[in-house]
């Protein structure tokens, strides 16, 4: 009975683990679920927070399989004189960055990703990036 206990823990941690973020030489694959559309925290909780950390500081679970660190999210407005630098974000959400750390293809591009979420709306792209977008902009730093 004990041993089947441990065997059945063992696999639903190995479960947790890898369904979380999945890392291989080269890539690291987050298994990322549809989220609610409205919902910016969630949809970060799911894209971002593997590499980007939780807190937006660059230092999810993923983070070490990268290159370089990935940025600090929550210094955006302070890095932009201030101002949350909004359709800059939306750029990069849609078409990837130039940043360093990301490398030429380690951010995923995640708004084709999101615009196949839902093919009957083609607005839920948009809705989802400026969520997401908002969100972000409630965890800056002052």
């Amino acid at each position: 009975m004990l041993k089947e206990i441990l065997v059945i823990a063992m696999a639903g941690t190995l479960t947790l683990g890898t369904a979380f973020a999945e890392q291989t030489k080269d890539t690291v694959t987050i298994h990322a679920g549809k989220t609610a559309a409205n919902n910016g925290q969630e949809m970060y909780a799911t894209y971002c927070a593997p590499c980007h950390g939780v807190d937006g500081k660059g230092h999810g679970p993923a983070a070490s399989a990268l290159r370089l660190l990935p940025p600090d999210l929550t210094v955006l407005s302070k890095n932009n004189n201030g101002k949350f630098p909004g359709s800059h974000l939306m750029t990069v959400l849609q078409f990837g960055s130039e940043m360093p750390s990301h490398g030429s293809a380690q951010m995923p591009i995640w708004g084709p990703i999101l615009g196949t979420m839902n093919r009957t709306n083609p607005q839920e792209k948009q809705l989802r990036m400026s969520n997401l977008s908002r969100y972000l902009e409630t965890i800056q730093i002052k």
